[in-house]
């Protein structure tokens, strides 16, 4: 027999990782729908600093009070409910938005049309979204440009497939190649058709959001609607101290029509808030508590979820920094308050302001991913693909930042004290002086005992270069396309589909092409 040539070795050997990664992936897809806590919370605010930051809250409420702009209607429910309102300043008895916010849930459940990709939010689960948000895609040709539609389908289906992803998201990219006015009825059709897993709402406009509840009924049925979470949608505070009319009226059509949202104050402490923690904690707090208060005002019950999402800044250029330690203490500070407030929590993900998924992006997104999950976050947002602060989704990102995701299961699943996990049995087998490789225990255990990353080389630098010394963005990247290739668009029933196909037909035919 003939010697096999160097590069059919390399093949063969290449062959089997791919198999075997195969194996791992298969296995991956069939993972929870969420992540489930099964170790305490990292802790960094005591007891007596978050009563603190809670009085200093109750002033800001009472005492500064919060704008609540161009809405009449807002005005008018407030007042009533016995607010002081004077202008478009509202100012809140102590203790009042506290109070309110105890119909809110403290755990709810959002129905995915693929009853299995259903997630449950609050408690102990964490469950990982996308990035949301940007104008910019770097694409698989490594261009920066602006989005399409065709980025945001391509986004959705990777989601899909991707186990360390819980939820489709919402605005993964801005399809800007489409009209504004527009652009919402694609891209809600695309997270309902193009995956099975729970999405959000669009809420750029009270009108959109009214597309979206519409859409939802249509695809869900309009009493599994009244009566459940189908949807949750992101409702940012325009901070300092402001709720904007266009976010409350997105706010107020999902309150009504019983769906979640996130009351979410969008910092940049230094700009929008004070520069320190303990500061941008009680503004945080005041905000979000308001926008959660008014939730329960319009429909008490609404599941509603505690956001934060705030940034430290560069005191010289004026530029948004992330992986830094203070937005992780306000994160860890903001976990703590939302469940004494009874509510979920939402913040962190996979953070960076690099440009490339080079090194700064590792280090900048590991260190927002890990205070989010060792903080106790229930809903992550920008969980894979955030990149250059927020401007960009990235594909190869959203396959490395998805990979690492996988890994946190285990990260807040403890340590397996049951027999197994102990492994008596094995030391006994191997006793002093000899390895553990081919004890049964080892033999039983050695497919799932330790996390193995699908995107990392561990070969050796002989091995590795001898395939072609491939960095791991372009691994992510081959990654990426093959997927898309292999991408199986889920079912649906065939009426339903046509009928979603037919409420975006017809509203696009109603809307105009540019907002006036």
């Amino acid at each position: 027999m003939t010697e096999a040539t160097a590069s059919e070795r390399r093949s063969r050997r290449g062959g089997g990782r791919d198999a075997r990664r195969a194996i791992r992936s298969a296995a991956s897809s069939m993972s929870k729908p969420f992540i489930t806590r099964s170790v305490p919370v990292y802790d960094v605010l005591s007891d007596e600093g978050a009563e603190i930051i809670e009085n200093n809250a109750e002033i800001i409420l009472e005492e500064t009070g919060i704008d609540f702009k161009d809405d009449p209607e807002a005005l008018a429910i407030l007042k009533d409910a016995g607010a002081d309102i004077k202008g478009e300043r509202v100012r809140f008895p102590r203790g009042m938005c506290r109070q309110l916010c105890q119909t809110a849930p403290s755990e709810f459940t959002q129905y995915a049309r693929n009853p299995e990709r259903s997630v449950q939010i609050g408690g102990n689960n964490t469950v990982f979204a996308p990035v949301y948000g940007p104008p910019f895609v770097r694409d698989l040709d490594g261009e920066r440009r602006y989005a399409t539609i065709e980025d945001f389908r391509n986004i959705v289906k990777l989601v899909y497939m991707l186990p360390g992803l819980h939820h489709s998201g919402g605005t993964v990219c801005e399809p800007v190649d489409l009209p504004v006015p527009k652009r919402h009825l694609e891209m809600l059709y695309t997270h309902m058709r193009f995956s099975d897993k729970p999405y959000m709402g669009s809420v750029t406009a009270a009108s959109r959001a009214e597309d979206s509840v519409a859409m939802s009924r249509i695809l869900f049925g309009e009493e599994f609607v009244a009566n459940n979470c189908v949807m949750i949608s992101l409702i940012n505070a325009n901070s300092p101290m402001t709720w904007d009319d266009t976010m409350l009226g997105a706010l107020k059509v999902n309150a009504r029509a019983g769906q979640a949202v996130i009351t979410t104050p969008f910092i940049l402490a230094g700009a929008m808030s004070p520069v320190s923690v303990a500061g941008t904690l009680a503004q945080t707090l005041a905000e979000a508590m308001s926008g959660i208060a008014f939730t329960q005002l319009i429909n008490p019950g609404t599941p509603v979820v505690f956001g934060s999402f705030a940034s430290s800044m560069s005191m010289q250029t004026g530029a948004p920094t992330f992986g830094t330690p203070e937005p992780a203490m306000v994160l860890y500070g903001c976990a703590k308050l939302a469940r004494r407030l009874g509510v979920p929590f939402r913040s962190g993900g996979s953070l960076t302001g690099s440009k490339t998924a080079d090194a700064q992006a590792a280090y900048e997104s590991a260190h927002t991913i890990l205070p989010t999950v060792l903080g106790g976050t229930n809903f992550v947002l920008h969980g894979a693909g955030w990149m250059e602060g927020g401007l960009v989704s990235d594909y190869r990102k959203i396959i490395l930042d998805a990979d690492q995701l996988t890994m946190m299961d285990r990260m807040v699943g403890g340590i397996d004290m049951s027999e197994n996990g102990q492994a008596m049995d094995a030391i006994e087998e191997i006793g002093p002086g000899k390895h553990f490789l081919g004890s049964s225990h080892t033999q039983r255990n050695f497919e799932d005992a330790f996390w193995r990353s699908e995107m990392a080389d561990n070969t050796t630098f002989e091995q590795w270069s001898a395939d072609g010394a491939i960095e791991s963005a372009k691994r992510a990247e081959s990654r990426a396309i093959k997927m898309l290739a292999e991408y199986e668009i889920p079912a649906i029933d065939p009426a339903v589909d046509e009928a979603l196909i037919e409420f975006v037909a017809k509203r696009m035919e109603e809307l105009p092409n540019a907002e006036y």
